[in-house]
């Protein structure tokens, strides 16, 4: 419950932010209200699990704003932290503004975030070997594949998403070819404790 509120006055303040704008006034616009979920410089806030997005690549972040808007994500009644983000999404693209807020975040100083998850990492190596072929030997990503890098990104956001994959909460709906990709990679983690092994891997990648 005390989450909940959390997250309706942070995500008020966001939207009620937004909706004033066009994109007349795109230029000077005070984008700070991403630190309002994401924390200070944008290095996650666990307390409202909202992940780190400092250092996310901007071509990714501008893929993930725009399913955002399309509604390609951020839909699914199951998919918390996407209903969270979709309005924004969809405010930003509404003002014309949404490179600005990439270009607003691309001045985050990037920290590394907080170890949260265990796991066995042997086991999470093996396993990772899939992941390696698109995201990196060492996680460092990929744009020409439409991977992420993700190394030193937060672990327990890792995880919730790997999960949304595998069960189809995102990219369930075929919408999003490179979701669709991820959601049949993340089915192949069918026991429980999979998915945090091949994240405690992840973590050893910083």
């Amino acid at each position: 419950m005390r989450r909940s509120i959390r997250l309706a006055v942070a995500i008020g303040a966001t939207v009620a932010t937004l909706s004033p704008l066009t994109s007349a006034s795109a230029e000077t616009l005070d984008l700070s209200y991403c630190i309002t979920c994401h924390g200070a410089n944008g290095n996650g806030n666990p307390a409202i699990h909202a992940p780190k997005i400092a250092g996310m690549e901007p071509w990714y972040l501008k893929r993930q704003l725009d399913a955002f808007a399309a509604g390609n994500r951020g839909v699914n009644p199951a998919d918390e932290s996407g209903h969270e983000m979709q309005p924004v999404g969809l405010r930003l693209k509404e003002a014309g503004i949404t490179d600005k807020a990439i270009e607003f975040v691309g001045t985050f100083q990037a920290t590394p975030p907080a170890v949260t998850v265990a796991g066995d990492q042997s086991r999470g190596q093996a396993l990772y070997a899939t992941c390696a072929a698109c995201h990196g030997a060492k996680g460092e990503g990929n744009a020409a594949l439409n991977a992420p890098a993700l190394a030193l990104r937060t672990d327990w956001y890792l995880v919730t998403q790997l999960k949304n994959f595998a069960s189809g909460v995102r990219g369930g709906d075929g919408a999003d070819a490179a979701a669709a990709q991820m959601r049949a990679i993340a089915s192949t983690l069918t026991d429980a404790s999979a998915v945090n092994d091949v994240v405690a891997y992840i973590n050893t990648l910083r």
